[in-house]
């Protein structure tokens, strides 16, 4: 994730309504808009790793959802899961429990489609 992106969510992240605009891509050069209370760079700075956990876990799920819909037809009322498939979607909506680390985030494996 670039430098300027971690930035942006950040600050969204501390003041979601903060209007702003970052002078020549230079975090020491924010224009602080609308009557925006000014966010120091230090406290930026701290949201980054919340911020890198939030973009993984998104990414994350956006994988796993994908693998989910690739199978949904599989689960329709009509049709009865085997053991393996149902153990299989079980594992996928499991993935993301009990991760509260971008390094367990990288660290998945994804289950094998039966």
């Amino acid at each position: 994730m670039k430098y300027l992106d971690k930035v942006y969510f950040a600050i969204l992240k501390i003041n979601p309504n903060a209007k702003y605009s970052i002078l020549g891509e230079d975090i020491n050069n924010i224009q602080w808009n609308n009557g925006t209370t000014p966010i120091s760079k230090a406290d930026i700075e701290a949201q980054f790793p919340v911020v890198e956990f939030d973009t993984a876990m998104e990414d994350l799920r956006t994988k796993r959802n994908k693998l989910l819909a690739d199978t949904d037809h599989l689960a329709l009322s009509d049709n009865t899961l085997t053991t393996e498939m149902t153990t299989y979607r079980q594992s996928l909506r499991d993935i993301t429990n009990n991760i509260t680390t971008v390094a367990e985030v990288d660290a998945v494996v994804f289950p094998t489609k039966p």
